[in-house]
């Protein structure tokens, strides 16, 4: 006879990765696109920057009106994301330091020592900010569009993965993404048509986006895995999760 599961603390926290890894709605990501349980897909574009107000009245226009015409020129939703999150020097600190350890003159050294002694306070005590701003591209099967509000509402609160959708998924991928990088050429055009600089994040910097904004106080100490450490051929999202 079968013995039960001892309710053990290695027991409970299992348990309680899977509830959480249970209500989310990504499954993988690869091919620098973000796979969904319902078999959607997602494309990332980082954004860069303007200041509109040093603008002349003229370029202003200008703006504006290139702006006009790209929400025109779109024939399906996009998501307009603005991330805000504590700067992160680590790697201008760790170049700084490289450099420290070339310095032959005690002067330059001490003083190269005092630069990086003040960067790092000034960022640490200041909580000084930095914002990326993303246009997130959709694209749903046709199977998921079909769904009424109800049904389609259950399956957001609670997005059950299946093996059966897992082979739907990877069948259905290959022509999705043609469709998807079409949207993606529209919406890029449209922007850098606005004089900003639009970037589709490849599969690493997806995962690291989704490892930052689910580990914001891991990620400050325990840097995101190169893809060397990852899966290949798609990487589950559940593991970059902590749970809570």
């Amino acid at each position: 006879m079968k013995k039960p599961a001892k309710n053990s603390v290695r027991n409970g926290k299992k348990n309680k990765l899977i509830s959480t890894q249970k209500y989310l709605q990504f499954s993988e990501v690869h091919d620098d696109t973000l796979v969904l349980k319902n078999g959607g897909l997602r494309a990332v574009l980082e954004v860069s920057s303007m200041n509109f107000n040093l603008k002349s009245e003229a370029e202003q226009n200008a703006i504006i009106h290139s702006y006009q015409s790209f929400l025109n020129a779109l024939d399906f939703p996009v998501q307009i994301l603005v991330r805000s999150r504590k700067l992160d020097i680590d790697h201008y600190i760790a170049d700084l330091e490289h450099r420290h350890s070339q310095i032959t003159n005690p002067l330059l050294q001490q003083q190269m020592g005092d630069y990086i002694s003040y960067i790092s306070q000034l960022v640490e005590y200041s909580d000084i900010m930095e914002k990326k701003f993303f246009v997130v591209v959709p694209l749903n099967p046709v199977r998921a569009q079909k769904k009424g509000i109800f049904a389609g509402f259950l399956e957001y609160i609670q997005p059950e993965d299946t093996v059966e959708k897992i082979i739907q998924r990877k069948r259905e991928f290959k022509n999705l993404k043609k469709n998807l990088d079409a949207r993606v050429q529209t919406v890029k055009t449209a922007l850098e048509n606005c004089g900003l600089g639009v970037k589709q994040l490849r599969t690493e910097e997806i995962i690291q986006l989704f490892y930052q904004a689910y580990n914001p106080d891991k990620a400050r100490t325990q840097k995101f895995r190169s893809m060397e450490d990852l899966a290949t051929d798609g990487t589950p999202m559940d593991n970059l999760v902590e749970d809570k």
